[in-house]
């Protein structure tokens, strides 16, 4: 079983007024084979004065435990349970701890993840030792506000480069030793492994890095200097920000195979998912999107690295931080500036739906009992609602006063810990403004507020009147736009303003004729859903596509696709919305968003299936007019979204069979590894290829991505033996035979299609039993695989929302899969009540 126990906050605490933890030595050998590695660690460390002896314990997770000594002094191996060493009658001084064990790699992307390069035979270890992981690596005393020295040693195969938070030096004969680190926390301990391919520069007198597999080489050297000058400029902008210097003595960046999430923040060693390391083409929204993702984790350095959280009720404040200084310093220091509209059609959804779903939490919980806990807490809340708050806090304070605050932030806590109360009284040190009741308001609360305008137009003025249901003060820019005279179809700024609700009172009047249309929150700086008057709808519906900002588009499309989902705007009225105005959408983070919108939840969960047919032949339809306006070659992005779209809703093969065996779309663009696979998953799904051409592709691109496109096509076919064969290599019980994380994702990503529903129907009710085992097996990472990819979210009737609520009450699922479940049947209650509404609306 893959449960251990987790700490809580009372023993953290308990253990933080116990001890100082100074210094670790770690030393590990990574050259004893594939399924182990050595792990010898000394930890020096005090008990305070003041206390008796005492006890208290140090978490490893280990293969082996070899030998433990305290003080010189032989400890029981036996006496580990679960993943806790036990250190008793701890007398006040200074203590060394010692700990020789064998460590298991991973193939989950949790602690030491080990990959072999399908392409080369090259293999690569890297460290993810977030929350608990760091326990799978070397022994700890494992919570974020022990922060001490990491000296690290590595042994490695002679042709590996090691990476680590400090500069590292090859001593010979494979051994590598990293530069001591500042005081950080365990959780952000980093070591990188493998034959890197590395292109190193200087910046400001520090070495900068950028590395990934060799057999990504060719790819990182086309993208190396936007990835090294999206670096520098987010580097040189933070030190114009932040009076504290960055604090550690290199910065590498490291594209690693299967990680998890989209990057981690190691001070020094920062990890990225290498899907990052783009093989096939992109759009420009696509590399804003890394751009952006280069500031975040940049930003980290100061808060979350500099400046850490004391427990994990606070990880919104390295998050929202991150968040939103990664979008407003890309906007700011690099080319992509339009990264807010991005967020706003993008991630402030992801926050939007999560803050209405039964898990919802404050940004700020006030109680995170355990690790356990905690790790759920890393959603759309704590990233975009929290950034999206921060925003709003910057609109009402001012960003002087807010960066003011920040630099007080760091001065004061610097290499230390800090808690919200802190982070706050640092604000309020700039500020007259009440910034405590600000933070109980917003960050204390769960929840989204709805602002409904209504206008009152008399002869010669208007009135607008927002009124808020909800508990949260908000300052929002309205924007009030009119007819172009000369141009039915364009929309004009009349003016914008900014107003407080609630008000202080009664609106006043505005001079001039009404509107045609009034867009509150126009850009889209406080965090809420927007309901339009009468005749702004109309307007929008009709006119969307004339509005003149980008960022004020994405507000109003992110108000109709709340419309949807909360049963007030049928879904065939959004389709036919994108459908009149996206072919005039030039930005290309609004078309995809509202295309991925369209396709994943209209076409494949609002409307009836028996409608279904009929979206995916509009949306097939509009992606061919998006396709036919981008042939002369101005907007290839616009074009490569088009035609991904296309592939995906396509109900017949015959067009894209045709693509691929010619290997090019007419007119462009050719087809790359990820078209390829692309068109070949949409052809497994309509029963138009078999497993014979799976396998010649695989052997066209025997890459990583490849291995990860022939399982998801395989998974896809409308074969039982097919279908039986991927649910096996997703759910068997046989550790040799376990899928890596990223191909139980690709795997879980083809199985189920709301075409072949009758084909996988028996496999609904067997989910919530193999998923429930699965997860208590191989832990929190495919617990998360296997809720968010593996769910049959096609199945969209009330006998599968029984079956789920059934697995909730009785099958005891771990935290991480309960959570996964409980948002996944919300969401599939919501698409029952949409069904619903347009039910009653067409029948009355």
């Amino acid at each position: 079983m893959a449960t251990m126990s987790v700490l809580t906050r009372d023993e953290a605490q308990t253990r933080a007024q116990l001890l100082d933890v100074h210094h670790y030595t770690v030393g590990l050998d990574l050259t004893g084979g594939d399924d182990t590695f050595d792990s010898v660690t000394a930890i020096r460390f005090t008990v305070r004065p003041g206390q008796d002896a005492t006890d208290t314990f140090v978490e490893l997770k280990p293969a082996d435990l070899r030998s433990a000594t305290l003080d010189g002094q032989p400890l029981d191996p036996r006496s580990l349970t679960e993943n806790r060493l036990p250190l008793k009658n701890l007398t006040p001084g200074e203590h060394e701890l010692r700990v020789d064990a064998a460590m298991r790699y991973s193939r989950t992307g949790e602690g030491m993840h080990r990959f072999t390069d399908p392409t080369d035979g090259e293999t690569y270890v890297y460290t993810q030792l977030f929350m608990e992981d760091v326990q799978r690596v070397f022994a700890a005393f494992d919570q974020p506000d022990l922060k001490a020295v990491f000296e690290l040693t590595v042994k490695a195969p002679r042709n590996w480069t090691v990476l680590a938070n400090g500069v590292t030096e090859h001593t010979g004969d494979g051994v590598w030793k990293a530069a001591p680190t500042p005081p950080i926390p365990t959780y952000l301990v980093a070591v990188a492994a493998g034959p890197w391919h590395s292109v190193r520069t200087e910046h400001r007198g520090l070495p900068f890095g950028i590395h990934c597999r060799r057999s990504l080489a060719p790819h990182l050297d086309a993208d190396a200097e936007e990835i090294l000058d999206v670096t520098r400029a987010c580097f040189d902008r933070y030190h114009e920000k932040f009076d504290e210097p960055y604090p550690f003595d290199s910065y590498d960046q490291a594209f690693v195979p299967e990680f998890n999430a989209g990057a981690m923040e190691n001070p020094g060693l920062v990890t990225f998912r290498d899907e990052f390391v783009y093989r096939s083409a992109v759009t420009d929204t696509e590399r804003q999107a890394r751009a952006m993702v280069i500031a975040h984790e940049m930003a980290h350095m100061w808060f979350g690295d500099l400046v850490t959280l004391k427990w994990w009720d606070d990880i919104w404040l390295n998050e929202s931080f991150a968040e939103y200084m990664g979008y407003q310093t890309t906007a700011e220091a690099t080319r992509f500036t339009g990264t807010w509209t991005d967020f706003g059609v993008v991630r402030k959804s992801w926050g939007y739906d999560a803050d209405q779903r039964p898990s919802t939490h404050p940004v700020a919980p006030e109680a995170v009992h355990d690790t356990a806990s905690a790790l759920l807490n890393f959603d759309g809340i704590s990233y975009a609602k929290g950034a999206s708050a921060l925003r709003q806090l910057v609109a009402w304070l001012g960003e002087k006063d807010f960066l003011a605050g920040i630099n007080t932030h760091f001065e004061r806590h610097r290499f230390a810990n800090a808690t919200l109360a802190d982070f706050i009284d640092s604000l309020a040190s700039a500020t007259d403004r009440d910034v405590h009741a600000w933070a109980d308001a917003w960050l204390r609360t769960t929840g989204v507020d709805t602002l409904t305008a209504t206008v009152d137009a008399r002869p010669g003025e208007w009135t607008l009147a927002l009124d808020r249901d909800g508990s949260r003060p908000h300052r929002v820019t309205v924007g009030v736009y009119d007819r172009d005279l000369g141009d039915g179809r364009t929309l004009v700024v009349r003016e914008r303003y900014e107003t407080d609700v609630p008000g202080d009172g009664t609106a006043p009047p505005r001079p001039g004729t009404r509107p045609a249309l009034v867009v509150p929150n126009d850009l889209d700086l406080t965090y809420a859903k927007i309901r339009l008057d009468e005749t702004s709808l109309e307007t929008v519906l009709r006119g969307l596509s004339g509005i003149p900002d980008a960022l004020t588009r994405a507000v109003v499309w992110n108000a109709l696709r709340d419309m949807v989902r909360d049963g007030d705007l049928a879904p065939t009225d959004y389709l036919a919305t994108a459908d009149a105005h996206l072919p005039e959408e030039t930005d290309l983070a609004l078309v995809q968003g509202v295309l991925a919108f369209a396709t994943t939840q209209i076409a494949g969960r609002y409307v009836h299936p028996d409608q279904r047919p009929a979206a995916q032949a509009g949306l097939g339809s509009l992606c061919r007019d998006l396709i036919r306006r981008t042939e002369d070659g101005d907007n290839p992005g616009l074009r490569l979204i088009a035609v991904r779209h296309f592939i995906d809703v396509a109900t017949q093969p015959d067009t894209i069979a045709a693509w691929l065996a010619d290997g090019t779309v007419p007119g462009g663009p050719e087809l790359d590894p990820e078209l390829r696979w692309r068109v070949l998953a949409r052809l497994a799904v309509l029963g138009a290829t078999d497993g014979t051409a799976i396998a010649a592709e695989l052997e066209r691109d025997p890459s990583a991505a490849g291995q990860e496109g022939a399982a998801r096509c395989r998974a896809a076919l409308p074969d039982a033996e097919a279908k039986r064969a991927a649910w096996e290599s997703m759910f068997a019980t046989d550790e040799r035979t376990d899928l890596s994380n990223y191909l139980f994702t690709a795997t879980a990503q083809g199985f189920w299609q709301p075409e072949q529903a009758d084909l996988v129907r028996d496999y609904v009710p067997r989910y919530y039993e193999d998923a429930v085992a699965v997860a208590a097996r191989r832990g929190p990472a495919i617990a998360r695989a296997a809720g968010q990819w593996a769910f049959p979210a096609h199945a969209v009737d009330a006998d599968h929302l029984h079956l789920g609520e059934a697995c909730l009450r009785d099958a005891a699922p771990t935290p991480a899969l309960r959570r996964k479940l409980v948002d996944q049947l919300d969401d599939l209650a919501r698409a029952l009540r949409v069904r619903e509404a347009q039910h009653t609306a067409d029948h009355g």
